[in-house]
């Protein structure tokens, strides 16, 4: 097991390259080769594993400040951390013994995992597996990935599987790179370096033994609260971690910038403008209580599921209104940024204009959408006892 901190430096130690490199991933539209490697050398890439893949568990409040980090050095970098990192350890953890012996004790456990989990495909029930076709988009982290997830709906002679809630199960296989069919479709505004490309599959065989259950809160190994949790308080800790990281790059190179930065027609610096000194306090406030309420919120989650208890609906719910609020303050916080720094943040290639895009693409993610609010509301209103997908 590492420090508690060891994460968190390790991304930190990946400040310099990530700055020599973001300009190539951009232009790649996928993350270059040697950025890949040094996260592997860090050990990040597998540290969010189950220990018996190579990984050493952390709690959430590291998980979230490890994200954050890497967002603040770049949005792509930071996208991958919380697309990659969690969709290994929770293949790593969720697959049934067969499965997780074929794809990470066979490869000594250096297994880089993309994709998307939602089910946009059909599986044909055949002897020992499944037969899946399905396209899929935004496969984040897939241009480096050897391994791609890929959601998907079971069927019986053609017709879907219902279960007895009346919700057809959602299943999750996980398929070699070369069985992917993938599109270049990533032209996009911001996120560039991703390699969030499409991708589909035709009548492709995975064994059972390769599919797990997307809402399974049942670890086959990993003894952290957040394998207990399930797939989605990890999914939504990230996108919370990934847009205070941007929002806090823009708050520290603003403020770097109005030292030295004079408007026409003003006296001084944009730092001797009450106006901004005004904006910067608010917004740093602003964002300080965001990260406050994710920490606190998944904290007493982790903690809850810790002392032996299952995840209630109302605190499913608070995890994700929690990382849908401290995505919108971000967002606020970094179109303050955006104004206060006039001309300097249009700059093509800056870390201000790059951050920018990031953040107003990142905030289209449908997981953090206000969809959130009105199921969480529905909860706590008494209106309906659970809400299917929190």
């Amino acid at each position: 097991m590492t420090t508690a901190l060891s994460s968190i430096d390790a991304a930190r130690s990946l400040r310099d390259l990530t700055a020599e490199e973001a300009p190539a991933c951009e232009r790649n539209r996928t993350l270059t080769a040697r950025s890949v490697e040094a996260l592997w050398g860090s050990g990040l890439m597998q540290h969010f594993n189950p220990s018996e893949a190579g990984g050493s568990e952390p709690t959430f409040a590291e998980m979230i400040e490890t994200w954050i980090e890497l967002a603040w050095q770049d949005g792509s970098l930071g996208w991958i951390g919380i697309a990659n990192l969690p969709s290994a350890a929770a293949c790593a953890a969720y697959l049934p013994p067969e499965g997780f012996a074929e794809v990470f004790t066979a490869n000594n456990n250096r297994v880089t995992m993309g994709g998307q989990f939602f089910p946009n495909g059909m599986g044909a029930s055949v002897d020992g597996g499944y037969r899946i076709t399905g396209a899929w988009n935004f496969g984040s982290g897939t241009g480096h990935s050897e391994y791609v997830a890929a959601g998907f709906m079971p069927t019986v002679d053609g017709e879907l599987v219902i279960g007895d809630d009346g919700i057809p199960p959602l299943l999750v296989a996980v398929i070699p790179r070369d069985e992917i069919v993938f599109a270049d479709g990533w032209h996009v505004q911001g996120l560039k370096g991703t390699g969030s490309y499409d991708y589909n599959t035709t009548d492709v065989f995975v064994p059972e033994s390769r599919t797990f259950e997307l809402f399974t809160r049942t670890p086959e190994r990993g003894s952290s609260a957040a394998f207990r949790m399930g797939l989605m308080p990890m999914t939504a800790a990230g996108h919370a971690s990934w847009a205070l990281g941007v929002a806090k790059s823009m708050l520290d190179d603003v403020s770097e910038l109005a030292i030295s930065k004079v408007r026409m027609g003003d006296d001084g610096s944009l730092a001797n403008r009450s106006t901004f000194q005004r904006g910067l306090s608010h917004h740093t406030a602003m964002w300080k209580a965001a990260r406050l309420l994710v920490l606190d919120a998944f904290g007493e989650a982790e903690a809850f599921v810790d002392g032996g208890q299952d995840l209630t609906p109302t605190m499913r719910a608070d995890l994700r209104v929690a990382a849908t609020y401290a995505t919108e303050a971000s967002r606020e916080v970094v179109q303050w940024a955006h104004l206060a720094a006039g001309t300097s943040a249009i700059r093509e290639g800056s870390r201000l204009e790059r951050a920018f895009r990031d953040l107003y693409t990142g905030t289209q993610h449908v997981f953090i959408g206000e969809k959130t609010y009105t199921d969480a509301a529905r909860i706590s209103l008494g209106l309906v006892e659970d809400q299917f997908g929190l």
